[in-house]
């Protein structure tokens, strides 16, 4: 196959669904033998890679048989992608959160004002926290540490992706989102230092509000705001954050490294 990555090989995790999909469809397009590493067996099969693999990234055996599967069926790893992430986790107050939330707004649709705060950290056990956190950093840390793992036994240079948020910079979500989606940015920027002799390369993107089954969760009128914040007056399709995934892992972005491509049509800037 030709293309931008033919002969290559690629794992992307959380590749069942949403940007994960969309990233395993356009390396794959671009002649990349992916591995759709996901959660949901089922939703990994459905994602268009050459091989789907079951993958717990809070599990850090899961991680590892993974990612060597991947490694033993094309022969080689070129390509890593961390976009694993939830948003909510039991026990982190997301209910007490949207609750409050939606009696603030009827309050204030009816009455004009309303006494209500709306918060989420008093009502966020450690649970809560940690079920976000050993996702959304853990996860990208245990592909990495892998990834890297194999191309220093193999002795190829490579990329890594890691996926990242406007929450790192804006603040706007949750405790635990913000802070995993800023820890992956300090994360991609320190290994961007330390793997460069090794000749790989580590970058991230941070998407804004991206049109995908995570958003399913979030009230209308939240959504609406949103959108309504977005100069572009619209929220990324998956496809496009795929896009700048792909030239992050091309040889077009040879020289970029410990960067932070921002996706987020305007709506803040870093």
């Amino acid at each position: 196959m030709s293309g931008r990555f033919a002969g290559k090989g690629a794992v992307v995790t959380g590749a069942g669904r949403g940007i994960g999909r969309a990233i395993v469809q356009r390396l794959a397009q671009e002649g990349a033998q992916v591995a759709a590493l996901d959660l949901n067996l089922e939703d990994a099969m459905q994602s268009g890679g050459a091989l789907a693999l079951r993958c717990d990234v809070t599990n850090a055996e899961s991680v590892a048989e993974a990612v060597a599967k991947a490694r033993e069926t094309f022969g080689r790893l070129d390509i890593a992608v961390a976009n694993a992430g939830i948003g909510a986790a039991e026990g982190d107050g997301s209910e007490q959160f949207y609750g409050a939330m939606a009696q603030r707004n009827a309050e204030l649709a009816k009455n004009g004002s309303s006494d209500i705060i709306v918060d989420q950290l008093i009502h966020m056990e450690d649970r809560g926290w940690a079920g976000v956190m050993e996702v959304n950093v853990g996860g990208a840390f245990r592909l990495a540490r892998e990834f890297v793992r194999v191309l220093a036994k193999d002795g190829n240079p490579g990329a890594i992706i890691n996926i990242s948020s406007t929450s790192a910079q804006s603040g706007e979500g949750s405790p635990h989102y913000c802070a995993s989606k800023a820890a992956i940015i300090g994360l991609t920027r320190q290994l961007s230092r330390e793997l460069a002799p090794r000749k790989i390369r580590v970058n991230a993107v941070a998407p804004g509000p991206t049109n995908t089954p995570v958003m399913a969760g979030i009230p209308d009128e939240w959504i609406k705001s949103m959108e309504a914040s977005i100069p572009l007056g619209r929220m990324a399709d998956p496809a496009e954050i795929a896009a700048a995934v792909a030239y992050l892992a091309s040889v077009d972005a040879s020289f970029v490294n410990g960067s932070v491509l921002v996706a987020n049509g305007a709506s803040y800037f870093f």
